[in-house]
């Protein structure tokens, strides 16, 4: 399974675990483009075979191949290698893309698109995660070589919140508070919220940026006051269960995630999330770790690279705000409004549920053709 990051990674997840269960005997191969992918994923104990994917050239390819010998080769969304696809397809090795996603605006469907297409058309079958997808890539690609599936993200983040485990301090830094936790914030997103943490000491605030470097986690902690996960942990909380906080610390009202690792569980403990990403050119983060918990979700404007961002807006689990003044007005209109919270808290995890099982039709396909 060749993943560009972290993210697609999580993709693939679900799809690498039903393997692993279903078929035992087969040993898995990952591999990265993307440093943040590779480097975590390369301690994962249950992924032994962790590799950066060797640069893109007809040499490496042919090369790759021949080590490895892959009886199927599954891509995860996007990214695309031209030489190595080739070299899959002269090969006949199966070739599945996992979770992709296809825009009008993308250059397979420009006039000056047929280079990309025709590394479109070195895979066996396309599993899709919406209609529109399948829309688009049927100009190129047969329509019985696509299925819509949904995101196996859905898959993934249902796992995680279905086996949730506490995370040691973070309830006792809540107590019986309101609680908005903001996840892979960046500076745009970080700017929106300093007015209401300082406005509102009532409501305890959790950020975790989404870069974690010292000087990064400074100007956070500068900005927002309050006390990195770390010193919390250390000097406020004995790590153990049922610790309390000490009487010096009641009035903390922020708390700086400074690991890699809790987000998709610290959701968990919101009345509120925000997920950042969404006041910059690369993106929205992924929406669906914070709404599979049933909590409604808040993020900025640049969104339109995510389906599951628009349709969730359309089914009131989510609300995108343009501006500081908005999101205090939402943000308060929410904690104010009991039945409005818990009907977007509901709208948010139905939709999560709703879209899931993408593995299984592909675990399905992969039986059905016997392709392991």
């Amino acid at each position: 399974m060749h993943c560009a990051s972290l993210g697609e990674f999580e993709q693939g997840r679900p799809v690498l675990q039903k393997i692993n269960e279903t078929y035992p005997e087969v040993t898995i191969v990952l591999t990265f483009f993307s440093p943040s992918g590779y480097e975590i994923v390369k301690n994962n104990k249950d992924f032994k075979h962790v590799f950066y994917l060797p640069i893109d050239s007809k040499i490496h390819a042919n090369k790759w191949m021949d080590i490895l010998k892959p009886t199927l080769v599954l891509w995860v969304k996007y990214e695309y290698w031209h030489y190595y696809l080739l070299e899959i397809k002269e090969r006949n090795i199966p070739l599945l893309m996992v979770s992709g996603i296809y825009r009008s605006n993308q250059v397979f469907f420009k006039w000056y698109g047929s280079f990309y297409q025709n590394m479109l058309k070195c895979f066996t079958h396309f599993f899709v995660q919406n209609d529109e997808s399948k829309k688009h890539l049927q100009k190129i690609i047969q329509a019985d070589k696509i299925t819509v599936t949904g995101d196996t993200r859905c898959d993934r983040v249902i796992n995680i919140a279905e086996n949730f485990t506490e995370i040691p301090g973070i309830a006792a830094f809540c107590k019986d508070a309101k609680v908005i936790v903001a996840g892979s914030t960046w500076e745009d997103d970080e700017a929106e919220w300093t007015h209401f943490v300082r406005q509102y000491p009532e409501v305890k605030f959790i950020i975790a940026p989404h870069e974690i470097d010292e000087e990064n986690l400074a100007e956070v902690k500068k900005e927002f006051g309050g006390v990195f996960y770390s010193e919390w942990l250390k000097n406020s909380v004995q790590p153990i269960k049922g610790a309390q906080v000490t009487s010096d610390d009641e009035q903390l009202n922020c708390l700086v995630i400074d690991n890699i690792g809790m987000l998709s569980r610290l959701y968990h403990y919101a009345t509120i999330t925000y997920v950042g990403g969404g006041f910059a050119d690369d993106g929205l983060h992924n929406i669906l770790e914070a709404a599979v918990y049933g909590k409604p979700v808040i993020f900025g404007p640049e969104y339109d690279k995510n389906f599951e961002a628009e349709e969730m807006i359309d089914c009131s689990g989510a609300i995108s705000i343009e501006n500081a003044i908005q999101l205090e007005e939402v943000v308060n209109r929410l904690l104010g409004n009991e039945e409005e919270l818990l009907s977007r808290s509901d709208a948010a995890k139905n939709y999560v549920y709703k879209n899931a099982g993408a593995t299984e039709k592909i675990l399905l396909f992969i039986r059905k053709n016997n392709l392991l």
